[in-house]
């Protein structure tokens, strides 16, 4: 019997070869490493409104703050763009988990 393939066939093994396509490939690695950029972002976006609300910046520090973390976001938001990404498509579903990133 003959599998078909990509399946495995009905053996459950992977196949010898697997298909890939070279842009989709491209594309699923831009979303992986962005999905996980836009992660430490939201960290450090945190860990500064933090720090603003404790007061332990000076008040140049924290407009230094905050136009890198508005240039790392205008960044983000050209390389989703070149790469056809949205906000949501960096959100991996994690199954029982429920989403990396949270919603807004």
């Amino acid at each position: 019997m003959a599998e078909r393939p990509g399946t495995g066939g009905r053996t459950g093994r992977l196949p010898h070869r697997i298909e890939t396509d070279s842009e989709a490939v491209q594309r699923d690695l831009a979303k992986l490493v962005l999905t996980i950029i836009e992660l430490i972002r939201q960290l450090m976006e945190r860990q500064a409104l933090r720090r603003v609300d404790e007061g332990n910046l000076h008040e140049d520090q924290e407009e230094e703050l905050g136009m890198a973390l508005m240039k790392l976001e205008e960044a983000m938001g050209e390389l989703r763009d070149h790469f056809g990404l949205t906000t949501e498509d960096l959100n991996i579903d994690l199954g029982p988990l429920g989403p990396l990133l949270p919603r807004d």
